[in-house]
């Protein structure tokens, strides 16, 4: 079963804000007076680099998905990605906070997930169905405390 996250539009504009300041600081450097010596090459770095970052950005954004496995759950966006086995997770609580930690969560609305072989104690997610993605959990882990 594949869950999708939530996009909420405080998420969406951080995102957006987040790419232009990096456009703007690889696009910066290119009017300065020394650049005009070495204009192509720093135009080919310049653009290098905000594709390189605003491309990271994206596809964590956008790969990110909540799949139940047999004996797991497999969180992952971009490049990162868990495995977290159901006996393992011990809760599952509501967060708000999308700025700290480990989190592949989209949306402000998400949860939280302790488990005990977390290297960063929980990661946060934001599924769009949160009643069916907590009720999956349960029936998957029927030990599993829930604090809503």
């Amino acid at each position: 079963m594949i869950f999708k996250p939530k996009y909420d539009s405080f998420f969406t504009t951080f995102i957006a804000i987040s790419i232009l300041i990096i456009g703007a600081a690889t696009i910066f450097p290119l009017f300065l007076e020394e650049a005009k010596d070495d204009f192509a090459i720093l135009v080919l770095i310049c653009s290098l680099t905000f594709i390189i970052s605003a491309g990271l950005i994206l596809w964590v954004v956008l790969s990110i998905k909540y799949v139940f496995k047999e004996d797991h759950l497999y969180v992952k966006g971009g490049p990162f990605r868990s495995r977290i086995r159901y006996e393992m997770i011990t809760s599952i609580g509501p967060t708000k906070d999308i700025f700290t930690g480990y989190r592949l969560s989209t949306s402000r609305d998400g949860l939280e997930i302790f488990y005990k072989t977390a290297a960063f104690g929980s990661v946060k997610v934001s599924p769009k169905e949160k009643e069916k993605f907590i009720s999956e959990i349960k029936k998957r882990n029927p030990h599993v405390t829930i604090n809503l």
